[in-house]
């Protein structure tokens, strides 16, 4: 499987930061003046960098896709200096990306490059590790964090299941509902599809449609799943979709892949780019078929 990622010739780039506001995912930033790419697990690869630099030091390179692994990253990180080492930790906290966080701290360790100065230290955050993110009746609340943009900022909700279950049971209005969300964001072109929520979990594909038809989707359906909705008649670059999902079964080791779709006849498409990437992937992930009816009623649910 081939993936698509930024590349930056650094003799060109002169450090302007027009490239910065348009990388939605958050992993440029201007660094030593200069702009790098402090997280290549965050690159969507979508290029919406390249326009707005007027050096053209800026491309995109499709390459075999290989598994996310922190201490190969560090290896390119470390030799562009502390600050760059500094905004890729940074940015791995923010994204609540505590394995990997941990596994740069191991790497810097054995290198002999004490971080603790700078706030990080090898051992798993708690709540209070991660300022940019509150429970409030609930629920989570986004606080503007400065990699991007709020709302594609990958965030796993789990680590504060008790605390947001707790809270839930507070709440005043009888009819208020916990969401079982545990992810975000939750639509496949933004998703990572090596994001810690998604390392051997059972995942929910569904239509973009279906929870919106369903009023107990939650209940019966995502609840402790990880979320990824799709529309396969209106949403462009599907390859990209199916590649994604290659690498949730193959990369991610993904225990289970659930397709949700509705009984129309252009949902069959999420089905079919589902078997494409199980047979690209060449793992034999289970995949269950479940059609709903636009009234919200289950009409067929079985294993493809």
């Amino acid at each position: 499987m081939n993936r698509k990622i930024v590349e930056i010739d650094e003799e060109l780039c002169n450090g302007c930061g027009l490239c910065i506001p348009n990388c939605q995912e958050g992993a440029l930033q201007i660094i030593d003046d200069k702009a790098r790419l402090i997280s290549d697990l965050f690159c969507d690869g979508l290029g919406a960098c390249i326009g707005h630099c007027p050096e053209g030091a800026i491309t995109i390179v499709e390459r075999e896709a290989e598994p996310y692994n922190e201490r190969k990253v560090m290896e390119l990180i470390v030799p562009k200096g502390r600050n760059t080492i500094l905004a890729h930790l940074n940015h791995l906290r923010e994204h609540n990306e505590v394995d990997f966080l941990n596994a740069a701290l191991e790497y810097l360790h054995e290198k002999n490059m004490d971080m603790s100065n700078e706030g990080f230290e090898l051992k798993r955050p708690t709540m209070a590790g991660f300022p940019d993110k509150v429970i409030q009746r609930g629920q989570e609340r986004l606080a503007p964090v400065a990699c991007g943009c709020p709302g594609s900022m990958a965030m796993d909700f789990s680590i504060d299941e008790e605390q947001v279950k707790e809270a839930a049971k507070q709440a005043s209005d009888p009819l208020e509902v916990p969401s079982e969300l545990k992810q975000w964001p939750v639509q496949l072109h933004l998703l990572n599809p090596q994001a810690s929520y998604f390392r051997d979990a059972d995942v929910i594909l569904t239509a973009d449609c279906v929870p919106f038809t369903m009023g107990n989707f939650h209940a019966r359906f995502l609840k402790g799943k990880t979320l990824a909705i799709a529309c396969p008649k209106l949403d462009t670059n599907k390859e990209s979709y199916v590649q994604k999902i290659t690498s949730m079964i193959s990369d991610s080791r993904i225990n289970s892949l659930s397709v949700i779709m509705m009984e129309v006849p252009c949902c069959g498409g999420l089905l079919s780019m589902a078997e494409a990437a199980r047979q690209q992937a060449g793992r034999n992930v289970p995949i269950k078929r479940i059609i709903v009816g636009i009234r919200g009623d289950v009409l067929d649910e079985d294993w493809a």
